[in-house]
């Protein structure tokens, strides 16, 4: 295990593993024990009593962060030409089509989200081996397969995400920085624990959610008391 920094140090003293906090307090207490020197991001993760493997129990969802996630989302809009000035105007950094899919081709993925339309759909798909292990294969269950090409620009730039249970049945997010007043980093980290819990499957029997933490760049997690959220 390699050595911790004496700032790392001072982070763990902080921290009781066997201490639970509510959402508020983490959020002040993650800004404490941050010490890198950059505006490192807040993630949450939550652990949740369900099998991904089975289809009746995967948890997806898309959430509008009311803070937004503090991050310069880069947006690509594969469009037609009649909605190319909807999605320029809407702020999407690159719009276009074939040019930009040639690029994919050649494997340009600098971009944290891609918009598409029905239509665009099936050129995409010989695309898929390239942009799905990086999630940038659009999806309309996450809004970003629509014909509201200006909405859906708008909304992933004021801070909507999407997130996915894993294969060990966790879902992990990035809710917003450091810089974040911490009623800021609490308001963003209920809003996406309330999505989840909406999300519960059927299938799913007992205690939904297992555990949640918070952390930021190289800090100690801290554990959330589900009953406070």
């Amino acid at each position: 295990m390699a050595k911790l920094t004496k700032k790392q140090k001072v982070a763990y003293s902080k921290i009781d593993n066997t201490q639970i906090f509510n959402l508020i307090d983490a959020a002040k207490l993650i800004k404490e024990i941050t010490s890198v020197n950059f505006d490192a991001t807040i993630d949450i993760a939550v652990r949740l009593a369900v099998d991904p493997r089975k289809a009746d129990q995967m948890v997806r969802g898309v959430v509008s962060l009311p803070h937004g996630t503090g991050k310069d989302v880069k947006v690509l809009a594969l469009v037609t030409p009649d909605k190319e000035a909807e999605a320029k105007e809407a702020g999407a950094d690159f719009v276009g089509l074939d040019d930009y899919l040639q690029k994919i081709k050649e494997g340009w993925t600098d971009v944290d989200v891609i918009v598409t339309m029905p239509s665009v759909m099936g050129k995409l798909g010989p695309f898929g081996r390239i942009l799905g292990p990086r999630g940038l294969m659009p999806n309309p269950k996450t809004g970003t397969v629509t014909m509201e090409i200006g909405k859906a620009v708008t909304s992933i730039k004021a801070g909507k995400i999407d997130f996915k249970v894993d294969k060990t049945g966790i879902i992990h997010a990035g809710i917003g920085k450091v810089s974040f007043d911490a009623n800021k980093i609490a308001d963003n980290a209920k809003e996406i624990i309330q999505t989840i819990k909406k999300l519960k499957p059927a299938a799913a029997k007992g205690d939904y959610m297992k555990s949640i933490y918070l952390s930021s760049s190289m800090s100690p997690s801290i554990c959330i008391d589900i009953k406070s959220v």
